[in-house]
């Protein structure tokens, strides 16, 4: 399953109007531990599309929004619910730490 791709125009609807939460991959092409992670999260997306919805967002071509948010480093992964941070991630972590983490809103 491919996750859906943001953008600093669609971000505001796509992650902060949804009616169920959403984790943004904040990632870049040359980043190695955001290619290694992309799996675990499609993987999360296609097990929970129910409950969470997974999106990417390519700090290069959609620097905006990760500067708004102070995305420092890559991978970072942001939970918002209701338009608003509830949980930060990061680095690349294995599809069992990232689900422990996010277990609250999995369940």
């Amino acid at each position: 399953m491919a996750l859906k791709n943001v953008t600093d125009g669609s971000f505001e609807q796509d992650v902060l109007g949804s009616n169920k939460p959403v984790l943004v991959d904040f990632w870049a092409a040359w980043c190695g531990p955001c290619r290694r992670l992309a799996p675990s999260l499609e993987a999360i997306a296609a097990e929970h599309d129910d409950r969470i919805e997974i999106v990417k967002l390519n700090i290069d071509e959609n620097p905006v929004i990760a500067a708004w948010y102070g995305v420092m480093s890559i991978p970072t992964l942001q939970l918002y619910k209701s338009g608003e941070i509830v949980r930060t991630i990061v680095g690349a972590k294995p599809k069992a730490a990232l689900e422990h983490e996010l277990a609250d809103h999995l369940a």
